[in-house]
């Protein structure tokens, strides 16, 4: 029984061995296979869709959890690698679109298989069927880890570990190397990720020669134990005697992402065959009704045996030396010639058309350029009139204005005139006055 929990989904040896793909038939070594290619691919295609390594760590270890419950037999390593990409992508907060993913893994099969490298049409029936089982492999992906998709990796142990150990800074690089290859294997369902991490910094001392504490025991410090350290540095050795893993197809289903091209030229050259295979078969219906004369049976069945194998070599002939040819260009040609000079005049009665639009816009923007030319004169001409209009109201109001000025002036003058011979007679009136009474 496989325990399911937050952080914890390990597998012991039996439960390994003892794997569905096994109870289908499927071997040890080509379950091994599988796994070490599907990795290959989830590794690769994380770096064409640049990912950080977080997101690739967590979909190798999403498929090797995912096969410890499903058999290769039923579902596809590719469909479920490319499902695992994407699945992990939004776990780890660096989401790729399905197209994207689908796109990747169609390049990688034409590399990987030899095939011609050739756009995938987003429109075609094969992209739509492709995204489809990518959306319900992963509803597979979650169903079987009850969607629960927590991944604790060794890669956060590996620096502190190290640090604590203080070595040198060489060792942390080759530490990390063998960290990511260990996920190819099934070590991260079968050990938690401080023991994996423990095994993977002493593989990469004892690679360096680089000596670590043994009174007290180190991996003591690191809640490990030799036994698991060893059981890592023998699966990673045993890794790297393996040669390069190819596909092995154990599938039922069909899960390639590309089309090859073989089935389409054999679909293009039945027709042709059928073609020349068809003359002898009409003369061959006809040629037994001119001989059913004979004598016989035995002759009356072979002369209309020889009849037509002598029409079907006397057809032949005339096929290779072209006496039916003509025929056939004489009717092919007229197609073949009426088309482009039918195009050719299509073309041209376009042409002319556009000319004659080109001609008539241009003369109606030439009538427009001479309408506004005196639109523009008159306009002009009503400004000045306004222009002289209001000059000459202006001069009247300033003439007006001036009158009332010179008038104002004149009163004012004449009043003082008065006032100054008023003041003259009162000033003589009084002295007079003053005279007669002097007298008197």
């Amino acid at each position: 029984m496989i325990y399911t929990a937050i952080d914890t989904f390990y597998l012991s040896d039996e439960e390994l061995e003892n794997s569905p793909s096994r109870k289908d038939g499927i071997d040890s070594a080509t379950e091994t296979t599988l796994r070490i290619y599907g990795c290959d691919l989830i590794q690769e295609s994380g770096i064409l869709l640049r990912l950080p390594q977080a997101v690739m760590a967590t979909g190798q270890v999403l498929f090797h959890r995912f096969y410890c419950k499903k058999s290769f037999a039923r579902f596809n390593v590719k469909r479920v690698a490319a499902s695992c990409v994407w699945l992990a992508s939004k776990l780890e907060e660096s989401p790729r679109k399905a197209r994207q993913v689908i796109l990747v893994f169609h390049r990688m099969e034409c590399r990987r298989e030899n095939l011609p490298i050739e756009h995938l049409d987003t429109s075609v029936k094969k992209y739509v069927d492709l995204k489809s089982d990518l959306v319900r492999t992963e509803r597979h992906l979650l169903k079987e880890m009850g969607f629960i998709c927590h991944v604790e990796h060794p890669h956060k142990f590996i620096s502190n570990y190290l640090a604590t150990l203080e070595t040198p800074a060489e060792l942390r690089q080759e530490a990390w190397n063998l960290a990511n290859d260990s996920l190819r294997t099934t070590l991260c369902v079968r050990f938690k990720s401080e023991v994996v991490a423990c095994g993977v910094v002493y593989a990469a001392a004892r690679r360096f020669q680089v000596p670590f504490p043994e009174n007290p025991p180190w991996w003591k410090v690191f809640d490990a134990d030799k036994s698991g350290i060893d059981e890592v540095c023998r699966v990673l050795a045993q890794l790297y005697s393996l040669p390069k893993a190819q596909y092995i197809p154990v599938c039922k289903e069909g899960g390639s992402f590309a089309t090859s091209n073989k089935s389409l030229d054999t679909l293009a050259q039945a027709p042709k065959e059928g073609s020349l295979t068809i003359p002898p078969t009409d003369e061959n219906s006809k040629s037994p009704k001119a001989p059913s004369t004979g004598g016989t049976q035995e002759s009356g069945k072979d002369v209309p045996l020889q009849d037509a194998v002598e029409k079907l070599k006397d057809s032949k002939k005339l096929n290779d030396s072209g006496s039916v040819a003509p025929l056939s260009e004489s009717r092919d040609e007229p197609h073949s010639k009426s088309v482009p000079e039918y195009r050719a005049k299509a073309g041209n009665g376009r042409d002319e058309d556009r000319e004659r639009e080109r001609r008539k816009e241009r003369e109606r923007a030439r009538a427009r350029s001479k309408d506004r030319v005196p639109s523009r004169n008159r306009e002009r001409g009503r400004d000045s009139d306004r222009d002289l209009e209001r000059d000459e109201i202006d001069r009247n109001r300033e003439s007006n204005d001036r009158g009332h000025r010179s008038r104002s002036k004149g009163h004012g003058e004449r009043s003082k005139h008065h006032t100054s011979r008023d003041r003259e007679y009162y000033s003589h009136s009084t002295k007079e006055t003053d005279r007669r009474r002097l007298r008197s």
